[in-house]
């Protein structure tokens, strides 16, 4: 009995300290979900064209800076094993390599984003909505660089178990966002390409901003984050992009399965198609939670190596699967009793309440392992170990979820409730393996010494 209240009383206390963690990256996660909905909101109220026209143009650009966002995830774990190896000294250097990477990404993404709309007569898109979005597209793809920056800057801080900025400039961002892009679309009238503008803008705001409070910020006072400008040096550049580039392809097959789940849907008709998009929504605001939890456990288990504390790496872990199924158990009961109301905030349309009302029961049910597959993977990502989960992942979704959830919805006649079916499937299969995976991983580092880059 004394050594189950002492189990209780420590998974307790790492609780407590990964969600005081995990907090201000929710609330960050959750204001870049608004700003979204922000775009929507006021593209909605312009014009039906500006608004088919940002959907189109917002999507795109979503699953293109998902692959940017993946890659430079890298720098939180590889931040936190120097940090827990009080190796703090070590971090600049780590840090200005990083800025070289975030740099070249940034301009890649923004030639990727700029060529785009040479595609939009393959993807089929309505020819009258293509010269908005190519405008929306256009202006947009000049934030590339400063996102880019911007998770450079979040992802050192946050390695340093220093979450605060990420609450600051998300909500800083949503702020910023509503009335620059009112400004831009309705007085100056320059439509979607106001509205890209006013995200570009804000995203170099918000990239300026986090530069400036890390100059002056007494919390990276010893990192010497700032002392020198270092070359490019191509041995660390590569590491960042051995750990990242596996996490930001999985990140942008995951991105690319709700696409493709959304165009299925829409081959069923319009109803089904805003019922789908309706309780998606809702459903990822639910998985913030999750996501902001699994971003905190990825730096404990990460300083945890770094200080060789094996029993901290799956005490860490332990802690993070806690928070997150009670939070998954919470979004259920309110997905399964609040599903039409919540619906109801979204639509009028009877008919897209009932049916999204309906999948919303689904989406109680996959938040269980969608919680879980995304602390494993944030676990993983502590132990610096991306290849496998990025096999696991796409072979989850892709070679199972996909293929079942085509088989029952189109094949069989199920419909939306068939491709959700198979979504909860594959992230079963992703939830098991991927779980598996980091308690094999963290078994074997006991007794095994650490060797930090």
């Amino acid at each position: 009995m004394p050594q189950q209240e002492s189990f209780y009383a420590r998974l307790g206390r790492e609780m407590r300290i990964t969600f005081v963690l995990a907090l201000p990256i929710v609330v960050g996660q959750l204001s870049s979900m608004a700003m979204s909905i922000i775009d929507t909101v006021l593209a909605g109220h312009y014009h039906p064209s500006t608004l088919a026209a940002v959907a189109v143009g917002g999507a795109a650009w979503s699953v293109v800076i998902l692959i940017c966002i993946g890659v430079l995830m890298a720098v939180s774990p590889s931040v936190a094993q120097l940090n827990g190896a009080q190796r703090r000294d070590k971090i600049g250097a780590l840090f200005r390599q990083a800025i070289w990477l975030a740099l070249l990404l940034g301009t890649l993404l923004f030639f990727i984003v700029r060529a785009i709309p040479f595609f939009f007569t393959t993807m089929q898109i309505t020819p009258e909505v293509i010269p908005e979005a190519r405008s929306f597209i256009n202006a947009i793809s000049w934030g590339a660089p400063a996102l880019a920056l911007y998770f450079c800057f979040r992802n050192v801080s946050e390695g340093i178990a220093w979450t605060k900025p990420t609450l600051i400039f998300g909500l800083l961002g949503l702020v910023l966002l509503a009335p620059l892009g009112y400004v831009l679309m309705y007085v100056v009238d320059l439509g979607a390409a106001g509205l890209g503008i006013a995200v570009a803008t804000t995203l170099w705001l918000q990239s300026i901003g986090f530069f400036i409070y890390m100059k002056k910020e007494p919390h990276y006072a010893d990192l010497g984050l700032f002392d020198r400008l270092d070359a490019p040096q191509w041995t660390p550049i590569a590491e960042l992009l051995r750990i990242g580039l596996p996490m930001g392809f999985a990140i942008f097959m995951e991105g690319g399965l709700f696409v493709a789940t959304a165009m299925l849907v829409g081959q069923l008709g319009v109803v089904p198609l805003a019922a789908h998009q309706t309780a998606l929504l809702i459903a990822s605001l639910t998985f913030m939670v999750p996501l902001g939890v699994a971003m905190a456990t990825t730096v404990r288990v990460g300083h945890a190596v770094g200080a060789q504390d094996y029993l901290g790496i799956r005490r860490a872990a332990n802690a993070g699967y806690a928070i997150a199924l009670i939070s998954q158990t919470l979004s259920a009961g309110v997905l399964i009793f609040a599903g039409s109301w919540l619906a109801g905030l979204v639509t009028g349309d009877a008919a897209v309440i009932s049916l999204a009302a309906s999948l919303m029961m689904y989406a109680a049910v996959f938040q269980y392992p969608d919680g879980i597959q995304a602390m494993s993977n944030g676990a993983l990502r502590g132990l610096k170990d991306t290849q496998w989960p990025m096999i696991i992942t796409v072979t989850a979704y892709w070679a199972v979820g996909m293929p079942l959830g085509y088989y029952l919805g189109i094949v069989k006649g199920a419909g939306a409730p068939g491709l959700w079916l198979g979504l909860i499937f594959g992230l079963l299969v992703a939830a098991i393996l991927l779980t598996w995976r980091f308690w094999r991983l963290s078994h074997q580092y006991q007794g095994i010494p650490v060797h930090n880059q």
